[in-house]
């Protein structure tokens, strides 16, 4: 049976992660070229971002066919290598599952458009009022009306997301049945985990209603009880036969009470869930597509709110500062370069002492950050686009219109992965299909080269979870709540505690470690690290201490 707690994912962007044919797109030979790398980082799993038929105009999450491999990323042959040969070095593949959308390239969806009712039931189609106007006035999460025309028909197909990704219609049971035999096809190609995209977005009620006055329409399609039946289905038809596959929930605006419903082992659901709410304390307002310094004390009530919420509701979180969607951790929590090497190991420390499982994002170990792009044409992904299109249209300069782009872009996270400093950073000998980040002293070469560097520090951490059961296992309790710029906490297990203290500010910040003064240190962000009772916090600083 596997121990989910002592489980570390690796997540790589196929596209930005090894390029083995000199395209400028990272491919699956590239992959497995570097499992051995990833093999002497330390972790179990890798999550891989979909590599499938795809017209790419989500970057992959627009999927065309399910199950099989796009030729920009190599063969079937080459995905049942690269599931060999991790295995061969005890790692396992997890894969993106999107689940709540297809491509409009996709087969069921043109075989809709072709006029058979059978398939147009897969979506969710609604005729336009009598004035023309769309169903309902919900918005896309990447701009605009959620709904576009269907044909030339006097019906509209609902898209949450990009209008060529098309919603499918969950309450058609040959839907989910569709969807049961993708899962079937991956687990007997060895995949061992499934990352559900925006999964609890599924289950859309029969009526598509609008919002009531005053609330948000995310309520009308988020965290619908329905949504529990519909994963719990697919748990006991597909991976819930297997003991050692896990499973993680992409959970749009989701809350601690759901989350631990998703999660909880005896709901047979998901192994864990992701949420966003910490990654949200730099939106003005609640919107994205703003420019604020991040508010570090939101951040600590979020994190010690889920983080005691997730234990005492027995759910499970996964944790984690980047992924493919968001800014560079190090840029966005960080706010004096000076300090990124001390405030990468104060990062990757809260995340891996945590309870719940860590995600490392590709780069992340060797402390890679967000380009320094000058202008909207670097930028590749559609949201940045339409966001900067948005805030023109919103009166915003320029400048002032790319500046907040700039902090905010999904392509931040997915640069180029940084190998060493020679051209494009080792990616590729061709032409990269998207800019790199500054690579010149930030690459693994150069990491590994360093006397005490952010990658052996890794290994630390990842060891540390396999070893001490606290930290695996332990509960959670929120510690030094009222001292500025610090989040702390208590793990504790069978009368052995670790206390974690991460203090994010450069101001000097005194402590009182009391019992844990006179603890073992377990790790530290900085390597010179004397332990006294009333402690003095450094810029960035974090300690971890342990007491029997």
């Amino acid at each position: 049976m596997l121990d989910l707690t002592k489980q570390v994912v690796y997540q790589i962007y196929p596209k930005s992660f090894k390029d083995s044919n000199g395209d400028g797109v990272g491919d699956l030979p590239g992959i497995i070229e570097k499992l051995p790398y990833l093999a002497e980082l330390g972790v179990d799993f890798i999550w891989l971002n979909p590599f499938y038929p795809s017209p790419q105009n989500d970057n992959g999450y627009d999927i065309s066919d399910y199950c099989a491999v796009d030729p920009l990323f190599g063969t079937m042959d080459d995905f049942e290598t690269l599931v060999a040969e991790a295995q061969k070095l005890n790692i396992n593949v997890i894969i993106d599952m999107v689940f709540n959308h297809v491509s409009t390239d996709h087969a069921w969806f043109q075989k809709a458009l072709a006029g058979d009712q059978q398939y147009q039931d897969y979506f969710l189609l609604r005729e336009r009022h009598a004035d023309g106007s769309h169903p309902n006035h919900w918005q896309s999460k990447f701009g605009g009306s959620a709904w576009a025309p269907f044909g030339d028909t006097k019906f509209d197909f609902l898209h949450l997301y990009d209008p060529t990704q098309a919603d499918l219609n969950w309450r058609n049971p040959a839907v989910v049945a569709e969807l049961k035999d993708v899962l079937d096809f991956w687990l007997a190609k060895g995949v061992r985990g499934f990352r559900f995209d925006v999964i609890n977005v599924i289950g859309k009620d029969p009526e598509l209603l609008d919002a009531p006055a005053g609330t948000n329409e995310k309520l009308m399609y988020t965290d619908k009880p329905i949504v529990h039946d519909y994963i719990r289905e697919l748990n006991e038809a597909t991976f819930g036969k297997y003991e050692n596959v896990i499973t993680v929930g992409e959970l749009s605006s989701t809350t601690i009470e759901n989350a631990n419903l998703y999660t909880r082992p005896d709901r047979h659901e998901l192994s864990m869930s992701f949420s966003f709410h910490h990654l949200k304390v730099d939106y003005e307002n609640g919107e994205k597509w703003t420019k604020i310094p991040y508010d570090f004390t939101a951040l600590r009530n979020l994190l010690h709110e889920w983080g005691t919420g997730m234990a005492v509701g027995g759910g499970m979180p996964a944790w984690f500062w980047n992924n493919h969607d968001q800014p560079r951790g190090l840029n966005r929590f960080i706010l004096n370069p000076k300090f990124y090497d001390e405030g990468a190991r104060l990062l990757a420390m809260v995340v891996h002492l945590n309870r719940g499982v860590p995600y490392i994002y590709m780069g992340e170990e060797i402390g890679m950050r967000d380009p320094e792009f000058t202008s909207i044409e670097q930028y590749n992904d559609i949201e940045a686009h339409n966001a900067y299109q948005m805030l023109l249209d919103q009166g915003q300069t320029s400048a002032e219109a790319f500046a907040i782009v700039k902090t905010k872009a999904r392509d931040n996270a997915r640069t180029p992965m940084q190998w060493d400093n020679s051209t494009n950073a080792g990616f590729t000998t061709g032409t990269p299909w998207l800019g790199l980040a500054e690579y010149s002293d930030v690459n693994v070469a150069t990491e590994l080269a360093k006397d005490a560097n952010l990658y052996v520090f890794y290994q630390k951490l990842i060891q540390l979870r396999k070893t001490e059961t606290v930290i695996a296992d332990g509960g959670y309790t929120a510690a030094y709540t009222d001292v500025p710029e610090v989040f702390a906490f208590v793990r504790e297990l069978n009368g052995q505690k670790l206390l974690m203290v991460a203090h994010f500010g450069e101001a000097p910040t005194q402590i009182d470690l009391g019992e844990f003064a006179d603890g073992e240190l377990v790790i530290s962000s900085y390597a010179d690290t004397t332990v006294t009772t009333d402690y003095q916090l450094r810029p960035y600083e974090a300690i971890a201490l342990k007491i029997k």
